[in-house]
Parts: structure tokens; C-alpha cells; sequence
């Protein structure tokens, strides 16, 4: 039976309510396989440089049907990128080696290795490495949303600048440049 045809009869069969929740619960299945991704390693293989730092895709959208996409952020040094909201995602740092300053709101956080601080939806924020040693850190995007897709554009050789109509083709809002040190 061809989709199409399963999906007038189921829903000739169930009251709406019912095929609705079909539909989310089939939305939400977890991915069928396992990926484990090495340390110093990227899921499919490759590295992606923003200038600041370079960045490891660890978990892809795809796996997670879109709840989750999560990056690791090797060598960041001063700089970073502009301050900046997400319209849907909450997005969550967890700094694994050296010192990062965040700025979340109007509040400037410094950071160390074992410490993490979440950025909410809609609240502007961004941050820098800092300190002698390079930083290292996790950044969770949730839902993924576009974020993938945003870094697979810009962290390339040449890439776009990440402007405001950059920013806005992803779901994001410009803020303000980078945080200064």
C-alpha cells in the first residue's frame, strides 16, 4: 500500500484527534542508529573554522528528528560572534577547557572549565574566549531548528559575514557586535 493510500485510511478510520497524536508520536520516534563520535572527531568526518574557533558537529538535527543539534567549539580564542537571539531555540554552553565570558542579557558571566550557562530563546547573548589557553566548550541547540544548516553556510572558507540578514535567514536575530574582552 502506497503512503498515500495508507494515510486516507487511516485517517477514514480514526477520529481526527486520534490521527494527530499518530502524527506526533510518529514525528517524535528516536533515530534507529547509533553514532559514536570520537573525541577531536566530527559526525560525518569534517571541521568547520568561524575565525574564533573551529567547530566539530557532534550530534546532527537528523538524529534527533530535530529536537537537538549540538556542536564542540576547539581552539576558541578572543573573539566570537556577534550578540545575537534565537527565536525558537534555547542554547546551552558547557565550557570544557580554558575561560569563556559570556554576556546573556545585560549580565557578563566568566566561565571555567566544568561550568555552563544557558541561553534562553529570545534573550540576546554571546561570547569570547579569553585567558592564555585556547577554550573549549559544548554549545546544545533545542529544538535544532536551522542551526545546522546556519553553520554548514557560514563556517567555510570565505563564508558569509554573520550579519543581520544572514542572522535572519536562520531564525536569529542580530543584536550587536561581539563582545569585547
Amino acid at each position: 500500500m502506497q503512503r498515500r493510500s495508507f494515510l486516507k485510511a487511516a485517517s477514514a478510520m480514526l477520529p481526527a484527534a486520534s490521527l494527530k497524536t499518530f502524527a506526533l508520536e510518529q514525528a517524535a520516534q528516536p533515530a534507529s542508529e547509533i553514532h559514536v563520535v570520537g573525541s577531536g572527531q566530527d559526525r560525518f568526518g569534517a571541521s568547520h573554522s568561524l575565525g574564533f574557533s573551529s567547530i566539530l558537529f557532534k550530534v546532527a538535527t537528523r538524529d534527533t528528528n530535530g529536537g537537538l543539534f549540538v556542536v564542540e567549539h576547539e581552539n576558541l580564542i578572543k573573539g566570537g560572534p556577534p550578540v545575537h537571539l534565537h527565536l525558537h531555540q534555547e542554547e546551552w554552553f558547557y565550557v570544557m577547557e580554558g575561560s569563556v565570558l559570556f554576556q546573556v542579557g545585560d549580565e557578563r558571566k566568566l566561565l571555567h572549565a566544568g561550568e555552563s550557562v544557558l541561553g534562553p530563546r529570545m534573550i540576546p547573548h554571546g561570547f569570547s574566549g579569553v585567558g592564555e589557553k585556547p577554550g573549549r566548550m559544548l554549545i546544545a541547540f533545542t529544538p535544532a531548528g536551522k542551526m545546522e544548516e546556519f553553520f554548514r553556510a557560514i563556517a567555510i572558507p570565505n563564508g558569509p559575514a554573520m550579519d543581520a540578514e544572514v542572522f535572519s535567514r536562520y531564525d536569529m536575530q542580530y543584536v550587536g557586535p561581539p563582545i569585547k574582552v
